[in-house]
């Protein structure tokens, strides 16, 4: 994130960024469908493809409603930053699932970054719990990838 996102933005102005972050997740996504031919890792991307189409979807609402639906007492879930173990790559039309699980988790860990940072600069003012939530809601999305991922691919046998 650039140095522009250092303060608090309006709830408005709050809510388009959130837009803008999930309707660049999605268009990775559909790029990313569009080079791979693995059926199980297009299963995949189209999967989290429809979840940021989702979110995109929950906070345009919320500008129509003006407020934001959902949990105001969230909390953000541990993540294992499995980024880090396998570093950013990007995908071709090769990719079987485990590039494919990795592209998307690296995909989300850049959300949830963005919504930490807004979240930090908001600290104390009204839209803190609105990027806390989306902050909450991104960390489950990064913390589930990484769990099938650890699931299928760090097995210890």
């Amino acid at each position: 994130m650039n140095e522009k996102h250092a303060v608090c933005l309006t709830f408005d102005a709050a809510l388009e960024k959130a837009v803008e972050m999930e309707e660049a997740g999605f268009r990775n996504y559909l790029q990313a469908l569009r080079k791979v031919r693995n059926p199980q890792a297009r299963e995949l991307l189209r999967d989290v493809a429809l979840e940021e189409l989702a979110h995109k979807q929950q906070l345009e609402k919320a500008l129509l409603d003006g407020a934001l639906a959902g949990d105001v007492t969230a909390r953000p879930v541990p993540v294992m930053n499995l980024d880090h173990f396998f570093g950013r790559k990007e995908i071709g039309p090769d990719a079987g699932v485990r590039e494919a699980l990795a592209y998307a988790i690296h995909l989300e860990k850049e959300a949830v970054e963005f919504y930490r940072k807004i979240a930090a600069a908001c600290s104390g003012a009204p839209m803190a719990g609105l990027f806390t939530v989306l902050l909450a809601d991104e960390s489950r999305h990064l913390r589930a990838l990484e769990d099938l991922y650890e699931e299928h691919f760090l097995t210890e046998n």
